[in-house]
């Protein structure tokens, strides 16, 4: 019995690397400069960063809503509200007081 042996090419040696670097190269590209790589994680933290911020100032904001209203509605008018909401409804002060007029974005 005769038999024949085949040598084996170098050539498909280097089909499995040949697909698998390309791959490779594929995911580590996007693990670094995709949508949510490495690279946009600094500018996504930058960006929740401002928002936090942001959202700081407007639960302080809304705080200092909350204490007024709740001077106001618990039943007891406060003396010092009063007479606030009357000075800035009349545009007047007293003579040996110092007024000082700040323009904020809420508007009684």
């Amino acid at each position: 019995m005769h038999t024949k042996q085949k040598r084996r090419s170098r050539l498909s040696q280097l089909i499995v690397p040949a697909i698998t670097l390309p791959c490779l190269a594929y995911f580590v590209f996007h693990a670094q400069s995709g949508r949510y790589g490495t690279e946009a994680s600094v500018v996504l933290k930058e960006e929740l960063a401002r928002k936090q911020a942001v959202y700081v100032e407007i639960v302080d904001t809304r705080e200092a809503l909350e204490t007024r209203v709740r001077l106001l509605s618990d039943g007891t008018l406060e003396r010092d509200m009063i007479d606030e909401r009357a000075r800035r409804s009349l545009n007047l002060s007293n003579g040996d007081e110092v007024t000082i007029l700040l323009k904020t974005g809420v508007e009684d």
